[in-house]
């Protein structure tokens, strides 16, 4: 990318953000300023620092009907038979999904999937379910904000992680899911493909995951953060998955799946196990290097302006969490990855504690961000600054973090707190997580570092990281995309 000059860079383009009753209570519910808006910052295209990232057919704010294609010609080659006239049908969703890109690219798999499987079986009485993972009005938010009650003719619900349960066998004893998940005749798994908590699936069974987290009881859901590593606890997903009672209820599993450059396809099937591999050498490809990429920032305050929590909010197409942790490599399954989950409080006794957030991430201004999950590593690791009055008032009445308003300091608006940030931990290092997906916000000074390091990143990934990320779960080399 070295014959663009920086200042040819285009402006931002930062994703919508979704009012929410877990955000600040501000006139409209959205921020007075996005940090795109302040001076000097420019939209990084990914596809300049790494050309070869697969490209995507649906970026925020395109035409959905390459995504209705795409998913319809997925659905081609996959039984339905099991499905008949009278039979009950779940299609499980995930709350994350509808923060990818606004949301809407999500629900239109949804509904691409219902119109399918009513077509092709004359089945009726197909409805939604709604999990979450933390914040319980969240899936009525969801429900209401994209009209999901109307495309299912009243039978979207929520699922929430208090709801009642229903025992499931397991080979390790009875775990929980929840039965609202389950009380279909058959559930349609319809998850979202792109790089989140990679700390704790390290890329394997990635496609089972949520049944211990999204359609789980919180018994098993703690079972899965808290009684195993970050390496074996992927073994409680797919015994959940592969349990008798799920297995005579499963149909298949459609995935979104999305390299930093947007929605790259649409992936589906009966068995999710060639879905897991597809996924997985996907991030390899894209997310590995975005990570060596943010490995190379030996500076930065990091603004948060977008939709969600922080960890997992989006910025490059590459969620927060993945630059707080930039400098351990979570590929790797060689390493015990000291990071948050069980890492962070029980690591190995050879290994040291070491902070919950990359060092290089200086400062935090936090211009937008939902409250109802548990970040009080943030706050304690590096300074934090809230921007407006009502983002204060959220975080201070946040019983999820209940510490976490006396560890910041409140600027009464965005510009104030940038530079607030700047003089106290000497960067001029600015990277903003607002949502977008195909490029990154950033100011010039910063996209001159990453212009300058990706060439670097890519060689490292090619070389030296793929191929022993690849070998250690058997993948063949020459499945590499």
């Amino acid at each position: 990318m070295t014959h663009f000059a920086v200042s040819e860079l285009p402006r931002p383009a930062p994703g919508e953000i979704r009012a929410s009753q877990y955000g600040p209570q501000t006139s409209t519910g959205l921020p007075a300023m996005r940090a795109a808006d302040l001076p000097g910052m420019v939209g990084l295209p990914i596809s300049e620092l790494f050309p070869d990232v697969p490209k995507a057919i649906y970026v925020e704010g395109d035409d959905l009907t390459p995504l209705r294609k795409a998913t319809e010609e997925s659905l081609k080659n996959v039984d339905m038979s099991m499905i008949k006239e009278r039979s009950t049908v779940n299609i499980l969703a995930s709350q994350y999904g509808f923060m990818i890109m606004g949301g809407y690219a999500y629900r239109e798999v949804i509904r691409t999937i219902k119109e399918v499987v009513e077509q092709r079986t004359g089945c009726k009485r197909v409805r939604l379910r709604v999990a979450t993972g933390f914040r319980l009005k969240e899936p009525e938010e969801v429900i209401k904000h994209y009209g999901l009650d109307e495309m299912f003719d009243g039978r979207a619900l929520p699922a929430l992680y208090i709801d009642q349960g229903v025992e499931i066998e397991t080979p390790i004893g009875t775990l929980m899911g929840i039965k609202r998940i389950y009380d279909a005749d058959f559930i349609i798994h319809c998850h979202h493909g792109e790089l989140r908590e990679l700390d704790m699936h390290r890329m394997i069974s990635r496609t089972m995951k949520p049944f211990s987290m999204s359609y789980a009881r919180f018994e098993t859901r703690s079972v899965h953060h808290m009684n195993f590593g970050p390496r074996s606890s992927n073994l409680i997903p797919r015994l959940v998955f592969e349990s008798d009672f799920v297995q005579k209820k499963w149909a298949f599993g459609v995935f979104m799946a999305a390299s930093p450059q947007g929605v790259t396809g649409i992936e589906a099937g009966n068995d999710l196990m060639p879905i897991d591999r597809k996924l997985a050498l996907l991030a390899f490809k894209s997310y590995g290097k975005i990570r060596e990429l943010y490995n190379e920032i030996e500076d930065c305050i990091a603004i948060i302006d977008g939709t969600g929590e922080p960890r997992y909010m989006v910025g490059g197409g590459t969620t927060f969490g993945n630059l707080t942790e930039a400098e351990l490599d979570l590929f790797d399954l060689d390493t015990v990855p000291v990071s948050l989950g069980f890492g962070l409080w029980q690591p190995p006794p050879e290994q040291p504690k070491l902070k919950p957030v990359n060092p290089a991430v200086r400062a935090l201004v936090m211009n937008h961000f939902w409250t109802g999950v548990p970040q009080m590593e943030l706050a304690n690791s590096c300074p934090m600054v809230l921007v407006g009055d009502e983002m204060a008032k959220l975080v201070e009445e946040d019983c999820m973090n209940i510490e976490m308003i006396n560890k910041c300091v409140t600027a009464h608006d965005l510009p104030a707190a940038v530079n607030f940030a700047k003089r106290i931990v000497n960067s001029e290092n600015l990277i903003v997580f607002d949502g977008a997906y195909g490029s990154l916000t950033c100011n010039e000074k910063l996209a001159e570092r990453l212009i300058e390091r990706a060439p670097i990143a890519d060689r490292r990934v090619e070389e030296e990281l793929m191929p022993k990320w690849m070998r250690q779960r058997g993948f063949d080399p020459s499945e590499a995309l």
